[in-house]
């Protein structure tokens, strides 16, 4: 293994789909193959992993081929029952080697690419006992930002794990759905079309953490700021997923900002971010950023891409930071009211202490164990509740202390075991009520 590099998935046939593969059905799992993983490319993941290929389609129902990252704990065995859960990155990146299916692998060249930040979050659930589906939820041509199609590949992904041997999954499988950031927006557009889309999925609930909200008023926020490389990179993501945006881009827009537009589409996130830092589109154009964002073309796809229209069936933990940098906690308490309007069951946690990277890392112990309460069908917290930290209780203190021993076994590559983080894991329940039997309602504090 020693020098091994893996292949771009762009250049990697393993992610090229046989023939005829359109014609079946979605989630249809078309090859796999055993991959070693490794924080930051370099120190093994001792867990067992494999990779789906299988059959899925973008936004617009045009079939695809979308990969997934499966895992199991170290010394997991297919007789076992467990639950599955569907872990969506925070991608936030066009570039093929910021997919989760490369950059996760050992040996890979992606310093900078956020899903290896994340895998202290993926070890967390595999370290629970947990199976854990990760999928490369932007799709083979990495289309940051786009609405629908995140949940299309996810979804089939969890499809394709399902009936996959090794993992010892079935149907009546329960699964949670989990993300942050990118990886928020993109679990709750899952959410939002599981009903429609895999009614047969026996998913039982959703943890969304600063789930964006609203991509369009983010985009204006985040322009001309430190943070403008994420504007920038959704931007380049939306033109290949909305081709009529490209008209607009090419007269409104100054070569220059179009050149830095092809960057975006090849760059590392973090990289990226320093940059692209401070550009605001409005030096680039005739037009400021808000008369940008007012041109019919935009204010349609603005319209689509803003989640929350759809109320998923599934219970849902928002999580959010009140200080937030990056998404303004009042486009989640918007999104929230939208939910709940439409009469989503929605669990709330406003944090007052936490900024936006911080809150990711601090509210593990909270969001596993919201999730473990779901796989153990106990009663649903509803409402909302704003608290100084979401660290602070002995629960979650609990957690952090479990979490700092798993941190150590990852960076010294020790196994990750089954239940490392459990005391009392809960036992998976196949019957997933229509609504769950009690609502536990929470009150703003």
């Amino acid at each position: 293994m020693r020098g091994y590099r893996p292949l771009r998935p762009d250049r990697d046939p393993f992610h090229r789909p046989p023939s005829g593969f359109e014609h079946r059905p979605p989630g249809t799992l078309l090859r796999s193959r055993v991959v070693e993983l490794a924080v930051f490319g370099i120190v093994p993941l001792r867990v067992s992993a494999w990779q789906l290929l299988y059959r899925s389609c973008d936004l617009n129902g045009e079939p695809e081929a979308s990969v997934t990252t499966v895992l199991l704990p170290r010394g997991a065995t297919p007789d076992q029952r467990r639950p599955l859960v569907s872990f969506q990155c925070a991608i936030d990146a066009l570039a093929p080697q910021c997919f989760p299916s490369y950059a996760l692998q050992r040996g890979a060249r992606s310093l900078g690419a956020i899903p290896q930040l994340e895998v202290p979050l993926i070890a967390a659930a595999l370290a629970r006992g947990w199976a854990v589906s990760v999928p490369d939820h932007g799709g083979p041509g990495g289309r940051f930002g786009a609405p629908r199609e995140p949940g299309y590949r996810a979804l089939d992904g969890i499809r394709a794990a399902l009936a996959f041997g090794p993992l010892g999954l079935d149907a009546s499988t329960p699964v949670a759905l989990w993300g942050y950031s990118g990886g928020g927006l993109a679990t709750v557009w899952t959410a939002e079309v599981a009903a429609r889309y895999a009614p047969e999925l026996e998913i039982v609930g959703a943890v969304a953490g600063s789930p964006v909200g609203d991509p369009g008023a983010a985009f204006v926020r985040l322009n001309g700021t430190f943070f403008a490389g994420f504007a920038m990179v959704f931007l380049a993501g939306l033109r290949r997923a909305y081709p009529q945006l490209e008209p607009v881009a090419r007269t409104q827009l100054r070569a220059r900002y179009l050149d830095m537009l092809a960057k975006a589409e090849v760059g590392v996130t973090l990289p990226l971010l320093a940059r692209l830092a401070g550009r605001d589109v409005g030096r680039y154009s005739d037009l400021d950023v808000d008369t940008l964002m007012r041109l019919p073309e935009m204010q349609r796809v603005i319209a689509d891409i803003r989640p929350g229209a759809v109320a998923p069936d599934v219970p849902l933990l928002i999580v959010q930071g009140v200080n937030d940098e990056i998404i303004a906690v009042e486009d989640i308490d918007a999104l929230v009211d939208r939910y709940v309007a439409a009469g989503a069951q929605v669990h709330y946690l406003r944090d007052r202490l936490s900024t936006h990277l911080p809150l990711q890392f601090i509210a593990i112990p909270a969001m596993l164990d919201w999730i473990a309460d779901r796989f153990a069908a106990l009663p649903v917290p509803i409402g909302t509740r704003t608290v100084r930290s979401v660290a602070a209780s002995r629960r979650a203190l609990r957690g952090h202390r479990a979490m700092a021993r798993l941190t150590a076994r990852l960076v010294t590559g020790q196994p990750i075991r089954p239940d490392f983080l459990a005391s009392e894991p809960p036992a998976p329940q196949s019957d997933k009520p229509s609504r769950p039997p009690e609502a536990v309602r929470l009150t703003g504090a």
